[in-house]
């Protein structure tokens, strides 16, 4: 079956828009080739800084013949009717249509055939359409060759087209047609400096090939593999180790075509610099890797340049000229730290009641002051002492308006606890400037010293009953205030240091200190509970836990402990696993929806007390025991917070309930029986609630 290849050759593509560029060329063409009726083995897509391509293999040669039956008028229909069904549907005379009999009258049918077109002529038509309207974030235009301006708008101007189609064992045809002025063919370029000759190549594997011995990698990862190993081989062999970055990494990728690794350095003088600095100086002005000292595990006066040319000279020309770059670039930020280091960080605090943080929530100042008194509350209830957790609010913002944080606004907060220890505060205050922004992910560690736990609950807190007081909640998948995240990290923060907290106190006292009032201030605390609910859900999901059971242990109500929460569904979770778990749920969800149908029908619900007098068989009688002794135990359990003894008491109902359901009728013949036995299932349901909710459980 034939395969495609295609490129399109261009001026240098933004290394940010490559990957998604070549994502987004596979999925267009692949989605027309299919809704075309042409069904492909496979494809894959390439980017370097000149090219986007696509191969595509096992494509018919041909689209499949298709027939279609089309219902015309009815037999007899005026002829106006009879004349519009022959024009659409081709037809000469009703000779040529069908009739089909129907309880509604006789209807004319017309069979329509439509032969299917030959692939590459699909190709001709549905590729240029998919490079006109490609979904570039930005893109221009560009003076045709008639000196016009061109009506292609594309990242960078476009200066070559290479799109063939065939078989293996043939030669390929060139898939013919033209965007602004551009004939597609069979011509590629290599290296614009090592190799710039034009290269006819014919189908993929020739293409890949012909471009390597060009000085052209065409695989994204073949090139990070390039650039890393030789990074690694190159430190390691001088007794240093490269700083791993993968971010860098991808971005270093896509701005060559032919990755040759070299070594610079700087003066040691600049090391006097934090760590972080000199890595973010070197990396986003140069896009270069740091290195450490294998032995110290201290940056080196070293960095890791990637070019883009085997240089003449060996390359000494770009590492001098990197390194020249470079110098100044450290020079700066040593005189920015410097300068930061002169003012303290509480003298920078009166600028911030000139910042506004929210138009609805005022100033950064008055947030500042929010937080200070939010995180003196939680600090108690963390094992904080009181008077760092309120100094380190208080000074946890103020490397906001350092030098340093406004030209690599990344280290914010790094820079205020290495500003906070030059200025002699407290070990723990200064550890809270960097930690209070932290978990700001997944992979991002949580905060364990009190002080800085007692700060990260009041600030992530503090957002978000902020923007829960002015309506500004997450919808959809907008949440430009990273709520979710501030949300998800307060549940991190509690559950991994396992803290005993009440949500709804800290957020009606949040709620408290803000000089908005919420329209709904009542419900706002509960309401943003529930958003935490969900949070837990997603991150519970995460570990592969069931977060159906998260609902059923909230469906119990008044729970704002997250901690409990956790454990409790931890727990409910092993006994589900277990034979008991899965037997007694089924017993539970059987009780629960006999009377679901029974409440229905009767309009009523089945609660109080069922009558001792009126069990006549064993079974009720057992089961009416085992559920008194249960829920007293279960019950007892959940009170010290022994959750797995809790489930060992609700595994002792299961005997009894499979006997009663296999021996008892529940809607017996005699109304009284009928109802007791009824009560007597309402109250399996309000034993096992003192657990959970099992009716929230998925089976």
């Amino acid at each position: 079956m034939p395969d495609l290849l295609l490129e399109l050759f261009s001026e240098e593509i933004p290394a940010r828009m490559q990957a998604k560029a070549a994502d987004d060329l596979r999925r267009m063409v692949t989605d027309k080739l299919v809704a075309e009726g042409l069904v492909y083995e496979g494809a894959k897509a390439f980017a370097t800084p000149r090219r986007l391509a696509l191969t595509v293999h096992g494509i018919p040669a041909r689209q499949p013949d298709l027939k279609t039956e089309r219902r015309g008028p009815k037999m007899g229909a005026p002829d106006a009717a009879v004349q519009g069904f022959l024009k659409a549907t081709g037809l000469n005379s009703l000779d040529e249509a069908k009739i089909q009999r129907d309880p509604k009258g006789d209807f004319y049918i017309a069979l329509i055939e439509k032969p299917g077109r030959d692939a590459i002529d699909v190709l001709a038509e549905i590729l240029p359409v998919i490079i006109r309207t490609f979904p570039w974030p930005k893109s221009m235009r560009w003076g045709a060759r008639s000196g016009k301006p061109g009506s292609l708008s594309w990242v960078r101007p476009l200066h070559a087209i290479t799109a063939t189609f065939g078989p293996e064992t043939e030669e390929p045809d060139v898939v013919k047609f033209s965007v602004d002025g551009i004939e597609t063919g069979q011509t590629t370029y290599g290296h614009r400096f090592m190799a710039p000759a034009a290269i006819s190549v014919r189908r993929f594997e020739d293409y890949e090939a012909k471009l390597k011995a060009a000085k052209v990698i065409l695989d994204p990862q073949a090139r990070k593999d390039i650039i890393f190993a030789d990074a690694k081989e190159l430190t390691f062999a001088q007794g240093f180790e490269l700083v791993e970055d993968q971010v860098l990494l991808d971005e270093v990728s896509g701005l060559v075509e032919w990755p040759v690794v070299m070594m610079g350095s700087f003066e040691p003088e600049y090391l006097a610099i934090p760590e972080e600095v000199i890595r973010a100086t070197i990396r986003n002005n140069q896009k270069c890797f740091v290195v450490r000292d294998s032995k110290t595990g201290k940056l080196t006066n070293k960095f890791v340049l990637t070019a883009n040319i085997e240089a003449a000279d060996g390359g000494k020309t770009i590492v001098s000229g990197n390194e020249r770059v470079i110098r100044p670039r450290l020079s700066d930020a040593k005189f920015f730290y410097e300068t930061d280091l002169k003012t303290k960080l509480e003298d920078r605090l009166p600028k911030f009641e000139q910042i506004v943080f929210h138009e609805k929530l005022g100033t950064q100042a008055a947030r500042i002051k929010r937080i200070e008194r939010l995180a003196a509350e939680i600090a108690p209830l963390v094992g904080a002492d009181v008077a760092k957790a309120t100094r380190a609010a208080r000074l946890a913002k103020a490397d906001l308006l350092t030098e340093v944080v406004g030209e690599f606004p990344e280290v914010q907060g790094l820079m205020g606890k290495y500003y906070a220890l030059a200025q002699g505060e407290d070990a723990s205050v200064a550890a809270a400037c960097e930690e209070h922004y932290k978990p700001q992910g997944p992979a991002d560690r949580v905060p364990t010293d009190p002080v800085s736990v007692a700060v990260a609950l009041a600030d992530k807190i503090d957002t978000l009953v902020g923007f829960w007081a002015i309506d500004e909640k997450p919808t959809g998948s907008k949440d430009p205030y990273a709520l979710r995240r501030a949300a998800l990290g307060v549940i991190r923060v509690i559950a991994e240091n396992n803290l005993r907290l009440s949500l709804m106190k800290v957020a009606a006292s949040a709620l408290a200190g803000l000089s908005v009032k919420s329209a709904d201030a009542e419900r706002l605390p509960s309401d943003l509970l529930a958003f935490f609910a969900d949070r837990l859900k997603v991150q519970l999901r995460e570990q592969g836990a069931r977060h159906d059971l998260v609902d059923a242990v909230f469906a119990l109500g008044g729970q704002d402990d997250l901690l409990m929460i956790v454990r409790r569904v931890e727990a409910l979770g092993k006994f589900l696993e277990s034979d008991d778990g899965k037997n007694l749920l089924a017993g539970i969800k059987r009780a629960s929806n006999i009377l679901s149908i029974e409440e229905k029908k009767d309009k009523r619900a089945f609660d109080g007390a069922p009558d001792a007098a009126l069990y006549g068989l064993d079974e009720e009688k057992a089961l009416a025991k085992a559920i008194g002794e249960v829920q007293a135990e279960a019950s007892a359990a959940v009170a010290r917070e022994d959750f797995a003894a809790a489930m060992s008491a609700m595994a002792k109902l299961r005997p009894p309930v499979d006997a009663f359901f296999d021996k008892v009728r529940v809607n017996d013949d005699d109304p009284k029986v009928r109802e007791n036995r009824l009560k007597l299932l309402n109250e399996i349901r309000s034993a096992t609630r003192a657990v959970a909710d099992f009716s929230k459980i998925q089976d």
